[in-house]
């Protein structure tokens, strides 16, 4: 379901404009006063990508499947306050249990990726791949898509991924089926798939928009079928940056997200997943540099807590993710104010059959060892 359709079927209250008017001090006491009120019965998990106004608050910082297996390993929690994007609270609302509720502060905050696919594409696309391919298909879903993406894959015997665990994954699958399908993300599809071994020229890529497989190969050489999504921030991190920061510094590393595209991956030092270059840099040696290509909140939040190092941006130039901004502390206030005049906003609530064929993805992932 697309960030459109959500606004349309959730006929989505607006935050009134009383809160944009707020002093911010006001607003950090009101916070803190509902936190302490609730105490275990509230549960505020932060993604990586927040704002600090929001982080400063979160109970738990992480990615996001993480994060929503963290809010449901709280049983006491009544209230989970998601500050991340929609499909991530969505992920939480399916794991989470009978007695829990799942908040959205603003229903706007979503996800251009996972925007990128949807139910009706992945049903037509599937009818012609295997059309082409007959029963050989595997699909895999990065849990960066919707509800009714996971549930697909999960009605069709795939699985989800995250960035850190993505290899072991395609490995999995490789022993099921002959072939991938890797939706939504392109990039880490592309570059999870080469580091296993998958020449460029085995994999393909599904058009969804004029449905179409793009490929100069014969069939029966294609490998893996690639959706044609992408991240709109790491798409950014290009080989022009590359080029002029390694010309400007000979000492910089260059650390990058495997959602950016494969040669700017080809050409970086390093490149994982978020826990990773958080890993990566906390265990980097003091006097360092580091250029990294990862959304800017999060690179701001990673100079911060290392003065002893060199950090920057491997875009000067690249702003924070706006869906992921979307959420800020005037937002978790009236969430929070929400809950405690017993009129929550922002509710998540996944249909039983879209969590049910969901889940089955999700638990083909969790129980890989």
């Amino acid at each position: 379901m697309s960030m459109l359709d959500v606004l349309a079927n959730h006929h989505t209250v607006m935050m009134p404009d009383e809160y944009k008017h707020r002093f911010v001090e006001e607003m950090r006491e009101r916070v803190s006063d509902i936190k302490r009120a609730y105490g275990e019965k509230l549960f505020i998990p932060g993604h990586h990508y927040q704002k600090d106004e929001v982080i400063q608050f979160a109970d738990v910082t992480g990615d996001s499947l993480q994060l929503a297996q963290l809010a449901t390993d709280n049983q006491k929690a009544e209230y989970i306050v998601f500050c991340g994007v929609h499909f991530m609270a969505e992920t939480a609302d399916m794991l989470s249990k009978q007695h829990q509720q799942v908040l959205l502060p603003d229903m706007r905050a979503g996800c251009s990726m996972a925007d990128m696919a949807n139910k009706k594409q992945t049903d037509r696309a599937w009818e012609h791949l295997t059309s082409l391919f007959g029963e050989t298909i595997l699909p895999l879903t990065y849990v960066n898509s919707t509800a009714e993406i996971k549930a697909f894959v999960g009605r069709h015997g795939g699985s989800t991924v995250t960035s850190s665990n993505a290899k072991k994954v395609l490995e999995w699958a490789f022993t099921r089926k002959e072939r991938i399908l890797f939706l939504p993300d392109q990039h880490l599809g592309r570059n999870t798939a080469f580091d296993l071994g998958v020449p460029l020229e085995q994999m393909a890529v599904w058009d969804q928009i004029e449905e179409t497989l793009i490929t100069d190969q014969p069939l029966d050489h294609i490998k893996v079928i690639l959706w044609k999504g992408h991240c709109s921030v790491h798409e950014k991190f290009t080989m022009k940056n590359i080029e002029e920061t390694r010309k400007r510094d000979l000492d910089i590393q260059i650390l990058v997200h495997p959602e950016c595209t494969h040669e700017v991956v080809r050409a970086s030092d390093l490149s994982g997943s978020t826990k990773f270059i958080i890993d990566t840099i906390e265990q980097a040696p003091a006097g360092s540099k580091w250029a990294i290509g990862t959304e800017m909140n999060l690179v701001k939040r990673i100079k911060g807590r290392h003065s002893d190092k060199h950090i920057e941006s491997l875009n000067p130039d690249m702003c924070p993710c706006l869906t992921m901004n979307r959420i800020d502390l005037p937002h978790l206030l009236w969430t929070l104010e929400s809950i405690e005049k017993g009129e929550p906003v922002g509710s998540i609530q996944v249909h039983e059959d879209i969590t049910k064929e969901a889940l089955l993805a999700l638990n083909n992932m969790l129980h890989l060892k």
